[in-house]
């Protein structure tokens, strides 16, 4: 049918008046273009002239200074190698942003630094990064690692600069003991936050914190005495339990030392121990993959890991085997497990080290003395006695701890109303293979907040609070039995290289616990899991990924399908009690709500 005249005329004015608007709507986008990149080039043009002393000494109270500030240009690098004895190794590969480094004395005879990097491409966002162990310096790495994501990024030195076991600067030194056990970390982000909002000159949108292990204390720690610094809190393996947790350590080597005594472990044995661990109580979760899924529940054999002297036909090869425990250290072992039992009543003040832990169980048992970590402490905390030997450890210097509590570091305050009340979202994960920081400390903790905070009920208290154990990962990081791990939690990605950020090829919500947590907060999404990725070698991404796998919110575990690729996370889905099982496979930054009969989780 061949169209008339009129129809091909009127046609072809509406095809020209379309062609028009399109041209017209292309020159104004153009334009816009144009404007909006104009403004963006002032923009950044206006911030690289900010990066200057000037911007930030005129906001400073009298008792802090400016120290130094660089702009540094996309690609380039930043820190102090030559004297950041606990980070030395710089950032690389940074974005274009503005690093400041502030100085700021908190009493006659302390002082703090911390570092700022300033993005000039900004999502609006504040993060604080954390420390680790006893050490001393700007976490220059963790900032690398966040700024990458578009953070304002600040880290302190907690008023010291030494390495992690080193603590011999806090003898009689009762200031910079309170720097590191609060102090430093509280007044960077209040001072940090005012810095990051004058050099932008907007108002931060949120605020965020991530540490690992000292790095986990100080966030809580924050959340604690000051409720409202963040709005999101991602908190890893936290020796929170400063008190309790060091004193321990240095107890532990009354067990095992000295190294003639019939108690000892060597740490050549450790690891030919955690094999038999494995072998016993890998098969738990129903998948036999030489990972421990629910350490919790391996009800370790004493028989298999005694020596045999072939006077037992059905001994296991470990027992047979030149590695075989005698009596004498199988006690060792089980005071591990057991954890801190007072002498006098056998009552347990902190909980013990989780089966499947015996791979990193060296840094509590087999120094040539007891670990630095607890023998430090007492020493140069405690005690302020550098002659002090273990073999003088008596439980007086628990409850000593306890009415010190040195620099009033230990983090046991479990009412977090306040923080609740205000929004606030937290996220615990630990480790369960950890042998620094038990993974029973972290879980010790959620059970005493959801009790002081929500009454016992965990359904009510995952409205803020979550927690998350990850099966077969040591203290903060990495694997000796191929688990995956990495989820973008503190520290991760310097373990990885450092010009590496989140989960290298994952870079989303699914798969990075702080691009989750800020899911949470803006958005509404609990976290009910996050996937955790392992390489062929743990620590190189370009080796090729080997397993991927959820990470359930507790009290939710993960279940195998039973025929699916157990390396595949798609084979496995988070359940909880009554066989209510929450798998989700979402998009970035997608909501969906699930409506689930009404449960209360309570413990007995």
């Amino acid at each position: 049918m061949r169209c008339s005249g009129l129809l091909q005329f009127s046609i072809g004015l509406l095809v020209a008046a379309l062609a028009s608007g399109a041209s017209s709507d292309s020159a104004k986008n153009n334009n816009d273009n144009v404007d909006a990149s104009s403004a963006s080039s002032n923009s950044k043009h206006r911030r690289q002239n900010s990066c200057n002393v000037e911007t930030f000494a005129n906001v400073l109270p009298t008792a802090a200074k400016v120290e130094r500030v660089e702009y540094v240009s996309a690609g380039s690098s930043f820190g102090e190698p030559m004297t950041d004895l606990m980070y030395p190794i710089p950032p690389t590969n940074l974005p274009e942003l503005c690093a400041v480094i502030i100085s700021v004395a908190s009493s006659p005879v302390s002082a703090y630094r911390f570092g700022m990097f300033l993005p000039a491409e900004w999502n609006g966002r504040f993060l604080a990064v954390g420390n680790g162990g006893f050490g001393g310096g700007i976490n220059w790495l963790d900032m690398g690692a966040g700024v990458r994501y578009g953070f304002a990024v600040v880290s302190t030195d907690t008023g010291h600069n030494s390495t992690t076991g080193d603590s011999l600067w806090a003898l009689n030194q009762p200031e910079m003991k309170t720097d590191w056990g609060y102090r430093a970390l509280h007044g960077m982000v209040q001072l940090g936050k005012t810095l990051v909002a004058t050099y932008y000159a907007k108002p931060i949108g949120h605020s965020y914190y991530s540490g690992c292990s000292t790095g986990g204390r100080q966030g809580l720690k924050e959340v604690q005495i000051s409720p409202d610094s963040f709005d999101g809190v991602l908190v890893g393996a936290p020796a929170w339990y400063t008190n309790h947790l060091n004193t321990w350590v240095c107890k532990i080597a009354t067990y095992n030392w000295p190294a003639d005594d019939a108690r000892h472990i060597t740490w050549e044995a450790l690891p030919t121990i955690g094999a038999e661990i494995v072998r016993q109580c890998d098969g738990n979760d129903g998948v036999s993959d030489g990972i421990i899924s629910t350490p919790e529940k391996c009800n370790v054999n004493w028989d298999d890991l005694r020596c045999s002297n072939g006077s037992n036909a059905d001994a296991s090869d470990f027992s047979k085997s030149d590695n075989c425990l005698s009596d004498a250290q199988i006690g060792t072992l089980q005071h591990v497990y057991g954890g801190y039992t007072l002498d006098s009543d056998g009552e347990q003040v902190m909980p013990g080290y989780l089966p499947g832990s015996e791979n990193q169980l060296y840094t509590v048992l087999n120094y040539s003395d007891a670990s630095p970590y607890g023998l430090g402490y007492i020493r140069n905390f405690l005690l302020n006695d550098p002659m002090f030997e273990s073999t003088q450890y008596n439980d007086s210097l628990l409850q000593l701890a306890e009415a010190i509590d040195p620099g009033n570091a230990t983090a046991d305050n479990y009412n977090l109303t306040s923080f609740r009340d205000r929004g606030g979202k937290m996220l615990l994960y630990h480790g369960a293979a950890d042998g620094l920081v038990p993974t029973t400390a972290g879980s010790l903790y959620y059970d005493r907040a959801v009790q002081t905070t929500s009454g016992g009920n965990v359904t009510e208290a995952r409205n803020f609070f979550r927690r998350l154990e990850i099966p077969g990962m040591q203290h903060c990081l990495s694997t000796k039995v191929d688990a995956p791990w990495a989820l973008g939690g503190a520290s991760q990605a310097a373990a990885l290289g450092n010009d590496t950020y989140s989960v290298p090829g994952y870079a989303d919500a699914q798969h990075d616990v702080l691009l989750a947590l800020v899911n949470w907060v803006e958005n509404g999404v609990p976290i009910d899991q996050v996937v955790a990725t392992t390489w062929k070698t743990p620590t190189d991404p370009s080796s090729g990924v080997l397993r991927q796998r959820p990470i359930c919110a507790y009290p939710a575990t993960a279940k195998w399908d039973g025929t699916g690729d157990v390396n595949d996370a798609g084979s496995w889905s988070c359940r909880c009690v009554d066989n209510i099982s929450f798998s989700f496979h979402l998009p970035p930054l997608t909501k969906v709500v699930v409506l689930l009969p009404r449960i209360s989780f309570q413990r007995d």
